[in-house]
């Protein structure tokens, strides 16, 4: 299953908008509370030179990048711990997501209304992140009485399963998310994952601003939303990146070869979706290998620290069961010696074993047998 992410935040925000943009996927996108009630979901390629420059070099007939998932998950509002605004259902949808984009509104315009009739970030990110404690603390209390019958029995494990869900527990209370837990052992990361919290997801806040305010543009000038979001993000140990969702619409409608000389003119660099979608992929903990030869050069997703096995086995399950070794070169090196002969010949493609831990950009010739 691709690894998710959760676009949310309050109604009217920009999150529709922000995941028609990433996705081109339609989703409806309207100036009403709840549009959205059902999830949209798009998978959305992640920004990769490389995997093109593989593609030239390895005069490839096909180049496929990598991606990642985005899912649309209706706005929330306060009281949707206690199903208000169908709170319980757009949790649901939140449960099942790996990370979570918290779009919060930084602009101000009259013609867009706002839930609380005001735009103001620290507000609304207490509103989101009070009801993802509020749902957790109902999970957490739930788990810690059974754990505390299930000790009753004197078992070891049990009795080390109630210890765990009571300061579980006593850290929620404290207004505290899951994922700031210290977690002592393997065996208490399983129970904690067991609980799929909504509070121990990774979150990337995403400031949506005006066109005006966006940093590099030549009118860009300090937002005190974007500055407010900043300081609440860095109190959490979060990032934050600023988009226009008004403007990636514009852009997502322009063909590709004419939206670098649109963004040139209003003195910007890049978008902001290919920062955003870069940071969740980073957020998930994710990189990035490639395999290439003249058929195909593409690019696979795998968790940081995995094994050269179990990356193969992204490709095909047959290169993980009958692994023998990953040929392995740099994407620098491959680049920089122009092929994988040459790499070969120059002495830097490298015959490493199941115990080798892949690293971002190693392009990978597996070798199996079954």
């Amino acid at each position: 299953m691709p690894l998710r992410c959760g676009i949310i935040g309050l109604p009217n925000v920009g999150k529709s908008t922000l995941f028609n943009a990433l996705s081109g996927a339609g989703a409806d996108a309207q100036n009403y509370p709840f549009c959205t009630i059902d999830p949209n979901v798009g998978v959305v390629p992640v920004p990769d030179a490389r995997v093109e420059r593989l593609g030239e070099l390895a005069d490839a007939d096909e180049v496929v990048p990598t991606s990642i998932e985005f899912v649309d998950i209706a706005g929330l509002v306060e009281g949707a711990s206690e199903g208000e605004g169908l709170g319980n259902q757009f949790l649901g949808h939140i449960r099942e997501t790996d990370a979570l984009v918290h779009v919060v509104r930084c602009f101000d315009t009259e013609g867009v209304s706002h839930a609380y009739g005001a735009v103001d970030p620290e507000r609304d990110v207490e509103v989101i992140r009070t009801e993802l404690l509020l749902k957790d603390l109902e999970t957490a209390e739930q788990a810690a009485d059974k754990a505390e019958r299930a000790a009753k029995s004197e078992d070891k494990d049990d009795l080390a399963r109630r210890d765990f869900t009571a300061r579980l527990l006593e850290h929620l209370e404290a207004g505290r998310p899951a994922r700031s837990l210290d977690v002592n052992r393997p065996q208490e990361q399983e129970w904690l994952d067991e609980l799929f919290l909504l509070t121990a997801k990774p979150v990337l806040y995403a400031a949506n601003v005006a066109e005006e305010d966006l940093p590099g543009s030549q009118n860009g000038h300090a937002n005190e939303h974007v500055e407010t979001l900043h300081r609440l993000a860095d109190e959490q140990d979060a990032q934050v990146v600023v988009f226009s969702a008004e403007l990636e619409a514009q852009l997502a409608e322009l063909p590709a070869e004419e939206r670098g000389a649109f963004l040139a003119d209003l003195g910007l660099d890049s978008g902001g979706l290919e920062r955003l979608v870069r940071a969740a992929y980073e957020l998930l903990g994710l990189i990035t290998f490639f395999t290439a030869n003249p058929k195909e050069a593409r690019a696979w997703t795998i968790r940081r620290g995995t094994k050269a096995p179990a990356a193969g086995g992204v490709v095909h399950s047959d290169f993980e069961r009958g692994f023998i070794r990953a040929e392995t070169v740099s994407f620098e090196d491959y680049e920089h010696y122009g092929s994988e002969a040459a790499a070969r010949e120059a002495g830097v493609l490298r015959a490493e074993g199941k115990d080798y831990t892949v690293e971002d950009g190693d392009v990978i010739l597996f070798r199996f047998n079954v």
